[in-house]
Order: C-alpha cells, then structure tokens, then sequence
C-alpha cells in the first residue's frame, strides 16, 4: 500500500494541505485544476459580485460539469471500446472459420490431384494394355 503524503499548495492564494496516497504530482495537479476553475469563474464580472458562498457553489457546479462530462465520455469510450473488442472477437472468429475452409479446401486439391493421378496411371495402363491388344 502507497503511503500516504501531505503537500502545501496554493489554492486562490491561500496555503492547503492536501493529504492523499496517489503522489505529490497528482495532488498539484488538483490544486492547479482548481485555481484554473476559480480564474475561469472570475472573468465572470457576476461572479465576481456574488458572496463567497455562491461563489463557492458556483465553482463546485463547474467542477462537478466538468467531472460529468469526463465521465461522460469516459463510458462511451468504455462502451467503444467493448464495441471495438466485439468486433476484434467477431473477425478473429471469421479468421479461424477463414483458416478452417482454407485447409479443407487444400485437402480436397490433395485428394483431387491424387484421384487426378491415379485416373492419368489408370489411362496409361489402358493405352498400355490397348497396343498390346493391337500388337496381337
């Protein structure tokens, strides 16, 4: 199990601490998300009159729009991707199927070339057996 850090950062000019087990990488880049939420919200000029509890629910409805669009598209690239690996399974499927066909139909060319053969023996034995008939 990951230990778990603390790490100081500045979130709209303030000091935090942020606690957490994912990394310090990690952990900046959510104070960095944030403080780029509150610039966004503050080239609002309505935001910028609002007291800091709107404001304050205000930026957690950004951040939670965001999240659900993240999400969002997080499972229709999950569904893609079960789309994507239906298809990978139906085409390998085709492939063996493809594969089985093939080495039937090379089998058969054997059995047919050896029937082939066999008649072309049968012929020259019958040619054969035909001079010596007219020789007689």
């Amino acid at each position: 199990m990951a230990q778990k850090i603390d790490i100081p950062v500045v979130i709209n000019g303030k000091v935090y601490t942020l606690s957490g087990y994912e990394g310090e990488d990690y952990l900046q880049n959510i104070a960095t998300y944030i403080n780029s939420k509150i610039s966004e919200c503050k080239t609002s000029e309505q935001y910028r009159r609002m007291n800091s509890e709107y404001q304050g629910v205000l930026l957690a409805l950004n951040i939670a729009d965001d999240y659900f669009k993240a999400k969002s598209r997080a499972d229709e690239v999950a569904k893609d991707d079960t789309e994507k690996e239906q298809q990978l399974y139906d085409l390998r499927h085709e492939v063996i199927e493809a594969q089985i066909k093939h080495e039937a139909a090379l089998k058969l060319v054997e059995e047919y070339k050896e029937q082939v053969n066999a008649l072309q023996r049968k012929i020259v034995q019958l040619e054969a057996e035909k001079d010596r008939n007219n020789d007689k």
